[in-house]
């Protein structure tokens, strides 16, 4: 991954972090489900994961204060995020015998970030199960001291059924398709203190979107020099302007794709593709699908709902 990409997935990353759609959510699915949910970054260590982590587990909380964190723990978190990474929404055990799940948020297949949830158990602990969890803790170098105030803390977490609990982590997949939705929209959606210049691009590029953009035209239309107009839309909006086009044209395909009697190859040339095949590749690159299984995957959705 290029360091421009990597900058670009932080901003997005941001963004999606102080969206109105994510704190909402968040508050709800606390409210709700009396569960902590926080939205991480991929690599995210396990401090991270456990700091300011509202109806958290006390344990977990605790733990994370010591001064040696227990390596058994950063184990559980590398695995569970490195499988949800990989095949989607994962829940896992850790040493301690508590349950927590990761919900991987995909923009474009790229993934930008976790929805962490758990650390509860499913079944009320037996006073001895707290036995084998301090000599773990111990092996991993925290003090007696240390493991006896966790005690308390282990029997203060939060007991939820199995049954219950899937199908919370069924909502919060469900939520996370659509914070990926809402990703891409973002990548695209013009800020309200962007330069003149830049609105005016974005206005021009909207109305002849269908047509051919080279730099120099929408350069000149931006008021700018082609240099000057590449580095200030660059900053503005975190991506090249051929990118920026590109995903515009992607979103306004996703819609026609959901028109049954429209061949792909047509909406390929209407949006202002100039070959079937390079429309297919610049749908694969921002959606990590094809058109025709993108349109497949939704049409079936349609009809499912």
């Amino acid at each position: 991954m290029t360091d421009e990409t990597d900058q670009f997935n932080e901003v997005l990353f941001g963004k999606l972090l102080n969206s109105e759609l994510l704190i909402t959510y968040q508050q709800a699915f606390r409210c709700a489900t009396g569960l902590p949910l926080k939205f991480a970054k991929p690599n995210a260590d396990v401090r991270e994961l456990c700091s300011q982590l509202e109806n958290g587990s006390p344990f977990c909380a605790k733990l994370n204060l010591c001064e040696a964190t227990c390596n058994a723990c950063i184990d559980v978190n590398r695995q569970l995020m490195a499988e949800a990474t990989i095949q989607g929404p994962t829940s896992c055990k850790c040493f301690s015998g508590m349950s927590a799940s990761a919900v991987p948020v995909l923009c474009g297949g790229t993934l930008i970030g976790m929805l962490r949830t758990g650390h509860v158990f499913h079944k009320v602990p037996e006073p001895g199960d707290f036995d084998k969890v301090a000599k773990t803790l111990e092996r991993q170098g925290l003090t007696e001291k240390d493991t006896e105030q966790l005690r308390a803390a282990y029997f203060q977490t939060r007991v939820v059924e199995p049954e219950r609990y899937q199908s919370m982590i069924t909502l919060l997949a469900s939520f996370g398709e659509q914070l990926g939705k809402h990703a891409e929209k973002l990548t695209i959606t013009s800020e309200g203190d962007e330069p003149e210049a830049v609105a005016r691009a974005r206005k021009f590029i909207e109305n002849t979107l269908a047509d051919p953009l080279p730099l120099p035209l929408v350069a000149r239309q931006a008021g700018l020099s082609e240099s000057h107009f590449c580095r200030v839309f660059k900053e503005s909006t975190g991506l090249t302007l051929t990118d920026y086009i590109n995903r515009r044209r992607i979103e306004w395909a996703k819609r026609e794709l959901l028109r049954p009697q429209a061949r792909v190859s047509e909406i390929a040339f209407h949006i202002g593709y100039q070959s079937l095949s390079q429309f297919n590749r610049s749908f694969a690159r921002f959606t990590g699908n094809s058109p025709t299984n993108f349109r497949r995957e939704e049409l079936s959705k349609l009809a499912a709902g």
